[in-house]
């Protein structure tokens, strides 16, 4: 029996790796807090978006916030985790604008004037990180880059 490779990227999938989930960051984001607004600009189904808010805060991604008593209403404020998945959205965003769009639908603009553009770059030494720049060193046990170590896995 094989066993999948070990993964932050699938562990991160299981949580935010569904259409709805992440058109709820991206409203998020943008400023829109409330369930009734999240579903109007997402397109979920109600049930469907009710399941991937009750995910999304279990997760710590976001916290429901009472900002209303009577009737009691809540809003969706993004967690420190969750703010930490912004570049993520803002790098699917412009690889979709690249390759999906006639023209951007939506363009954020940085606090120098400039429409942003998003680039990875090294937190060590602020370099750019481009693909060839990027060596992988397989840290799971029983794992190389290029699969399992052992033959019998």
């Amino acid at each position: 029996m094989t066993t999948a490779r070990p993964c932050s990227i699938a562990a991160t999938l299981a949580v935010v790796g569904e259409k709805y989930a992440l058109l709820v960051l991206r409203e998020v984001f943008l400023g829109v807090r409330r369930f009734d607004r999240i579903a109007r600009n997402t397109g979920a189904p109600r049930d469907v978006l009710t399941a991937r808010l009750r995910r999304l805060v279990e997760a710590g991604v976001l916290e429901k916030v009472p900002y209303s008593e009577r009737p009691r209403r809540f809003e969706y404020v993004p967690t420190d985790a969750g703010l930490e998945l912004q570049p993520v959205l803002l790098t699917l965003m412009d690889w979709g604008d690249r390759h999906l769009s006639q023209h951007r639908p939506t363009v954020l603009v940085h606090e120098c004037g400039e429409d942003l553009r998003p680039v990875v770059v090294c937190a060590a030494c602020g370099g750019a990180a481009p693909r060839d720049s990027l060596t992988a060193r397989v840290e799971a046990p029983g794992w190389a880059v290029s699969g399992p170590t052992d033959d019998s896995a």
